[in-house]
């Protein structure tokens, strides 16, 4: 088969759930283009994923602590140069059939959160999911064979990727819960990519206000 990546073609075994849809497909990638994707360590932020020299709690989790929030996220990637490119084909290039690339590792990592939790995607904003087609989070959860709850909307605003890092910190409440939530699960926030976790304290901040104590979050990379 032809990587999705390099488009160089390569030798690839389906297992017969793959091959009926019973399980997510392998990532479609050549050993080069796998290999150049990071997993995060054993040296990272306790409470964000942050991958670094120590097991110190990063700037941005500092920054949080002070404003009285409490960080509880999961990451499996470092965002690197290879995840640059990946995102920005997917997300920004509209090339859908990436969804897959991480549907295993998504499925496996998230798989046993399943049944204890609720699992909720950050939206996007009406005019960005016109533009775009689809929103990435869902995608990437439909991909990988997992249920989800859809209940928020987002005012449409500058795109994330466009602010500094002190504009992130600042922003405004741009979300709205559009379907009740029951309050027998703890909830578990998804996203594609955590830069300095503003999103996804607006989300956490929207639950808490309606009830919801248990929230963590979670993000491909970080």
């Amino acid at each position: 088969m032809m990587c999705l990546l390099c488009q160089q073609v390569f030798k690839q075994n389906w297992s017969f759930g793959e091959i009926l849809g019973l399980s997510p497909r392998k990532d479609g990638l050549c050993q080069t283009c796998r290999e150049s994707f990071l997993l995060i360590g054993q040296t990272h932020c306790p409470h964000c994923c942050k991958p670094g020299p120590t097991n110190e709690i990063c700037h941005d989790c500092h920054y949080w602590k002070e404003q009285g929030k409490t960080v509880q996220h999961i990451s499996l990637y470092v965002y690197n140069e290879a995840m640059k490119d990946f995102f920005s084909r997917f997300k920004f290039g509209g090339d859908y059939v990436l969804k897959d690339v991480f549907a295993a590792d998504l499925r496996n990592a998230l798989k046993p959160y399943q049944k204890t939790h609720r699992f909720l995607p950050v939206p996007l904003s009406q005019p960005s999911y016109q533009d775009r087609g689809f929103n990435q989070v869902t995608a990437l959860l439909e991909a990988a064979q997992l249920r989800y709850e859809d209940i928020f909307e987002k005012k449409h605003t500058d795109k994330q990727s466009s602010k500094t890092r002190e504009q992130r910190l600042a922003t405004k409440q741009v979300f709205t819960m559009v379907k009740s939530l029951p309050l027998d699960k703890p909830v578990l926030l998804i996203d594609d990519i955590y830069t300095t976790g503003a999103t996804l304290q607006l989300l956490r901040e929207i639950l808490t206000q309606t009830g919801i104590e248990q929230v963590t979050t979670f993000s491909l990379a970080r």
